[in-house]
């Protein structure tokens, strides 16, 4: 494989932050085309790649990249690949240095995939283990943002 001309590592670094924002911006809108769900599960998948490839990349970085694509296919009705990476995101949010929001949006995402595939047991269970972790936030707009978060899961 030949060096490309440009620097390959701001690329990532652009690409990681511009992907994950697309489809943020798809997670946000009320209703979505199929198409646009297709795009969002597209854009949720490409960030993290470019996340991994980033020389900068730490545990806390792939919970939110796992978070996110758990939520999109959540969000599209493919409970499985929600678990999935939820637990992906789970395993990642134990990971040194990353800070205590990210275990309970690990659960949340877990939560919300088990209400998907109809679990309403372990959708329960996850909700109880992240508003346990919400008490232990110490930033008020996080522990908020992640309680309003919980707050939608069916």
């Amino acid at each position: 494989m030949t060096t490309p001309e440009f620097d390959l590592q701001k690329a990532h670094r652009h690409f990681s932050v511009m992907c994950f924002n697309e489809a943020w911006g798809f997670i946000d809108k009320p209703e979505r085309t199929q198409d646009e769900d297709e795009q969002m599960l597209r854009v949720s998948m490409a960030s993290a790649w470019h996340w991994t490839q980033r020389d900068d990349c730490t545990p806390q970085n792939l919970s939110i990249a796992y978070w996110q694509i758990s939520r999109v296919h959540a969000l599209v009705g493919r409970g499985d690949e929600a678990a999935r990476y939820g637990q992906r995101c789970l395993q990642a949010s134990q990971g040194e240095g990353t800070a205590p929001f990210a275990l309970g949006y690990a659960y949340e995402a877990l939560a919300r995939a088990e209400a998907v595939r109809g679990n309403t047991a372990e959708a329960k269970e996850h909700l109880a283990k992240a508003r346990e972790v919400a008490e232990t936030l110490t930033e008020e707009e996080t522990r908020k943002m992640l309680l309003n978060d919980l707050a939608t899961i069916p």
